[in-house]
């Protein structure tokens, strides 16, 4: 398994990280079990959760993807060959992850909070990565900035007290390293130059969706991964399943997110379906499963540290074990960006 940098750590990530997040819902515990010893075995000791998981997100399953990692590790007394990465959610008013309360917020009691019931959960005294899951301060998200720009000039708790609590917990040894997630270029820098000023720690990594169908790191963000060594943890690579073809024509396979949640509006904005189509006889064309085709160009890109995906079954996973063995060539770059420059970003 391929080896990457994180960030300007000394620590080495594998090029694929399991992401957790359907774990506790549409994966159950048993199957959870299953996906991460094959991982395991395969070298991928990257694991991704998240205090707010499992998704769709609601009270009674709060927690639960930490809890059935925390299971695992400890029943395979592994931990100290797992890098373990976690979040704590920012603003929403998802009242349910506080007791007290109210909106999630980014203030040092709240990650204080957060970081010591997800430990409880993941059963160990610190994790590898703890990443803010979005920003504070209002932006525009998951797809949002597809409507227009709008700037409501609302601040959120300071950056520099939200890294100020980060700091704390990485001096108490139950953090090694701090992570943004769902970031924007402002925010990263913002987060850079608090950390230079006021010596506080340095983030390593940035969370953001990545995929055929949104491509809008490439503008801003992929110059900040690579001239400061923020590299981009990708989620989203195959977008929800989307990139695999199986929505096309109306279709809605038994047991997928779009069956079980109808989820994936994210992914059916318009023109999103003719460029799937595109990308999927691409991949036909190269000989390649289009899920790994998808994930093979995610994977090959210079500022992405680790390429997080999903699989409900272990199916799925053998194809995205797959992947790695695409060898990405000029001519699927040629091809890509030749499409990608008719279709461009049509799920932002």
């Amino acid at each position: 398994m391929e080896k990457r940098r994180l960030g300007r750590t000394e620590l080495e990530v594998p090029a694929l990280c399991l992401g957790t997040m359907m774990y506790g819902d549409q994966i159950s515990g048993d199957d959870a079990v299953l996906q991460m010893d094959a991982c395991f075995d395969r070298g991928i000791n990257f694991l991704d959760t998240a205090e707010m998981y499992t998704v769709p997100p609601k009270p009674e399953t709060q927690g639960e993807s930490e809890r059935i990692v925390g299971r695992w590790l400890a029943a395979r007394k592994n931990r100290d060959k797992i890098i373990l990465a976690t979040k704590v959610a920012g603003r929403s008013p998802a009242a349910y992850m506080r007791p007290e309360g109210g909106e999630t917020r980014l203030t040092p009691d709240q990650i204080r909070f957060a970081i010591e019931r997800s430990l409880k959960n993941l059963q160990t005294d610190y994790v590898d990565l703890y990443q803010l899951h979005w920003p504070d301060r209002p932006v525009q998200l998951f797809g949002a900035a597809r409507a227009g720009y709008v700037y409501s000039g609302e601040k959120g708790v300071p950056i520099e007290e939200t890294l100020g609590a980060l700091g704390d917990l990485v001096k108490e040894g139950k953090v090694r390293h701090v992570g943004l997630s769902n970031e924007t270029p402002y925010g990263v820098m913002r987060f850079l130059a608090a950390a230079k000023e006021l010596d506080l720690p340095r983030v390593v990594s940035i969370q953001n969706a990545y995929n055929f169908l949104n491509r809008t790191f490439e503008t801003g963000l992929a110059e900040i991964a690579m001239e400061e060594q923020v590299g981009l943890l990708a989620y989203s690579p195959i977008a929800q399943g989307v990139l695999t073809g199986k929505y096309l024509d109306g279709k809605n396979p038994a047991g997928s997110r779009k069956a079980l949640f109808d989820r994936v509006q994210r992914y059916e904005t318009p023109g999103a379906d003719e460029a799937v189509r595109g990308y999927v006889a691409l991949a036909e064309k190269f000989g390649v499963d289009p899920a790994a085709f998808a994930m093979a160009f995610v994977t090959s890109r210079p500022f992405v540290t680790s390429n997080i995906f999903g699989a409900r079954t272990l199916d799925q996973l053998e194809t995205i074990f797959a992947s790695l063995n695409v060898e990405w060539t000029q001519d699927m770059e040629n091809a890509v960006n030749e499409l990608h420059g008719r279709k461009q970003n049509p799920c932002p």
